[in-house]
């Protein structure tokens, strides 16, 4: 429970920074086109790799406030005796699928980047990092899904 507290926190705490800065990377780019007439040029991509980050950070955080729809919707269907059942049967496909897609893939997706030399257009940073999110993110998940295969009664909290 305490390792969980410390990384909603850690969390939390990167999502509004980076909201932060999508915030003042969008006005900039506001400003810089409507006042100087002269529009950044890295504006436009740093913002699309922050709405990114914040997305993806995003949704592993709300798998472990236990507030994902998806997971909220078929838990009402279901009756209160097989809501725990169905609950850590939610949480293993949860789990499944961030081991193949976001883990093992996004792991993938960063090695090609990385391993092709392959960086961003007008920020020029390898794009290894920008999709380092990917498996960061699926970590993130599965830890919040295995939380809840361990202490089912949270999740239905």
């Amino acid at each position: 429970m305490i390792l969980k507290k410390r990384i909603d926190k850690i969390l939390e705490y990167v999502l509004v920074s980076l909201m932060g800065v999508l915030i003042l990377d969008v006005l900039w780019q506001v400003f810089s086109r409507y006042i100087f007439a002269s529009p950044s040029s890295f504006t436009d991509e740093l913002a699309g790799f922050l709405l990114m980050w914040v997305g993806i950070l995003g949704a592993a955080y709300v798998v472990g406030q236990r507030q994902h729809l998806a997971i909220d919707l078929l838990l009402q269907k279901v009756k209160p005796s097989t809501q725990v059942k169905m609950s850590i049967f939610i949480n293993i496909c949860v789990v499944f699928f961030a081991i193949t897609v976001m883990v093992i893939g996004g792991t993938w997706l960063c090695y090609t980047r990385f391993l092709f030399n392959v960086n961003s257009a007008a920020l020029h940073i390898p794009l290894g990092y920008v999709y380092l999110l990917m498996p960061i993110s699926g970590l993130l998940t599965i830890y919040y899904s295995i939380y809840y295969i361990i202490n089912p009664s949270e999740s239905l909290s």
